[in-house]
């Protein structure tokens, strides 16, 4: 697959897509019924690729790699050890993958990547002055950890009755449509949480770890400072409040956890033959690492667009953003 036919190169090597980017049919006006169902049920779409295979990763959790409700009623070092385990392993395999294809084995080369260098071996600002030591270390050290927390204590409180629990079997349409909703959620709450830590006294204390990462590969995405972790895993929270199933909190916890490898690959598509492509949908967060200052949600829900921070790769865009930061500077200086 020719990436000449979908984008562009600059002089220094580094790749963007022709078409610029567009908010899916939810938010339009006059309603468009039929581009929207397309979209729904389509390819690529809200629920195609992604969605569906985060919603398949926690279905199974649920039923094959989750301890019995009766054992989660007490805490225990074992079945809290057993998660903390069970995630790991999935971190492993979901992230090495898109890793060892992309950057191990550079299958397709820098074809379809934004940023036409590969991940640093020598920043200053990351552990051990190695992009992906630092990356692994944060990701295992902190984003599994919290990941695992969350989840630990979302179980037991299911299995002691102490957050309101709705039956798959009872209540077939809520529980579909919960699901569904699940990923917009995870959209306003990270929306939310990201702006707060771009406040300036969070950014420079907790933030910018993340941010090191211009660059993005596959293990960017939970390289972060275990308050953002913290932060970043609590949406599951809404389900202590929200009736739900263990099901919808799992797939909460994981759309959160593997959501960022497609978004920090670095590449537009992943390419799996002459003419089959899977896209993943992250060229606008990889403008977000690379201005720091646009595209804090870039879901289904147009905030940017609403609060006047979205770029969507067009030099127009890039005009708006900068006249921006201008304007912000002369009120700084100005006060």
């Amino acid at each position: 697959m020719d990436d000449v036919l979908y984008g562009k190169r600059d002089k220094r090597g580094n790749w963007k897509p022709l078409e610029p980017i567009e908010y899916p049919p939810v938010f339009v006006w006059p309603v468009a019924p039929v581009r929207f169902l397309k979209w729904f049920f389509g390819y690529p779409g809200y629920i195609l690729p992604w969605n569906l295979v985060y919603a398949a990763v926690a279905i199974a959790l649920w039923y094959c790699l989750t301890p019995a409700m009766e054992t989660m009623r007490s805490f225990s070092a074992g079945w809290i050890a057993y998660l903390l385990a069970r995630n790991a392993i999935i971190v492993l395999l979901f992230f090495g993958a898109f890793h060892f294809r992309l950057y191990v084995q550079k299958k397709q080369g820098t074809s379809f990547k934004f940023n036409g260098k590969w991940l640093t071996a020598g920043g200053a600002g990351f552990l051990f002055r190695n992009q992906l030591t630092d990356n692994l270390i944060w990701t295992f050290c902190s984003g599994v950890p919290f990941w695992t927390a969350y989840e630990a204590v979302t179980l037991w409180a299911f299995a002691n009755g102490y957050i309101p629990f709705i039956s798959l079997a009872q209540h077939p349409l809520y529980s579909i449509a919960l699901m569904l909703l699940v990923p917009v959620l995870r959209d306003i709450h990270f929306y939310l949480v990201h702006r707060l830590i771009h406040w300036p006294p969070l950014y420079h204390a907790v933030h910018k770890l993340h941010h090191q990462n211009v660059n993005p590969g596959p293990w960017s995405g939970l390289a972060m400072h275990p308050i953002e972790h913290a932060l970043y895993f609590s949406g599951v929270l809404i389900h202590w409040i929200v009736p739900s199933h263990p099901i919808h909190a799992l797939f909460h916890l994981a759309h959160a956890a593997l959501a960022p490898v497609p978004g920090h690959t670095g590449f537009d598509r992943i390419v799996l033959g002459k003419n089959t492509a899977i896209d993943t949908d992250s060229f606008a967060h990889y403008l977000h690492h690379k201005h720091f200052e646009c595209n804090y949600a870039d879901g289904v829900i147009p905030l940017d667009k609403w609060f006047g921070t979205f770029h969507d790769g067009t030099p127009e865009a890039e005009e708006a953003m900068n006249r921006r930061f201008l304007a912000r500077t002369a009120k700084k200086a100005a006060a």
